[in-house]
């Protein structure tokens, strides 16, 4: 089951990844045109920003720019529930031994959605940024999200979603999931084979913080991950234990 987009609601955050990209004033015209947007609805839509303080024009008549008003927002929200600090090393040091992308996710309804993100530096890799979602049950992250819930907070989740193919190797029903999770609990970790994006293999790990759920996954090639998943997931199994009390 697909959620539906408010269109105006995804304008306005396509406004402010616009100007994170462009870094530097627009008109609403440019706007317009750069984003293959009817001229009134931008129009309409920068007065309506303008006129909440979110957008201002640091020179006269040389277009709209976020003001510092959406960076207060967002310190404020990071400091209601911030992810911690430990978190954050231990993102960097799998990365820094893996040489693959590493993200930690958490749940977002029938989606993982990546909070933290260490990408790559190898020229062939997962690219990947914070914000970023992948399906609960098609991903290795999700699956050690979902393995955090009680059994019937998952099959009402499982109600919730479409079950589409994404590849061949999708799991495409409850029951293969609860499999999945069977597996993964032996397994010692969980872990993915282009279920959702093609060529891509990964190994992910619960992480167990007080009323957080989290997961750490690791993500890379196929051609450079799908046989060496034992020995990615060995390697995060011993840094998450080495940051427990």
């Amino acid at each position: 089951m697909t959620n539906p987009i408010v269109r105006q609601a995804a304008n306005a955050l396509q406004i402010l990844e616009y100007f994170a990209e462009r870094q530097r004033p627009a008109t609403a015209a440019e706007i317009a045109d750069d984003l293959g947007w009817p001229r009134s609805s931008a129009f309409k839509l920068v007065g309506t920003l303008a006129s909440l303080g979110y957008l201002y024009e640091p020179h006269a008549r040389g277009g709209h720019y976020p003001s510092p008003r959406w960076l207060e927002l967002a310190e404020k929200v990071a400091h209601g529930d911030p992810l911690p600090a430990e978190l954050q090393r231990l993102l960097r040091d799998v990365a820094a031994e893996t040489g693959e992308t590493v993200a930690i996710s958490a749940p977002a309804g029938i989606h993982a959605m990546f909070v933290a993100v260490r990408e790559s530096r190898q020229p062939v890799r997962y690219f990947a940024q914070v914000g970023d979602r992948v399906p609960i049950h098609a991903s290795s992250a999700g699956r050690a999200l979902l393995a955090q819930m009680p059994a019937e907070e998952r099959q009402n989740l499982y109600r919730k979603i479409d079950f589409t193919a994404y590849s061949a190797t999708t799991p495409m029903d409850p029951e293969r999931i609860e499999a999945d999770l069977a597996e993964a609990a032996a397994r010692g970790f969980h872990q993915s084979n282009s279920e959702y994006t093609p060529d891509l293999a990964g190994v992910a790990l619960p992480l167990h913080l007080p009323a957080r759920r989290l997961s750490i996954v690791v993500v890379g090639p196929v051609s450079r991950c799908l046989e060496q998943r034992p020995a990615l997931a060995a390697i995060v199994a011993r840094h998450v234990s080495a940051r427990k009390p």
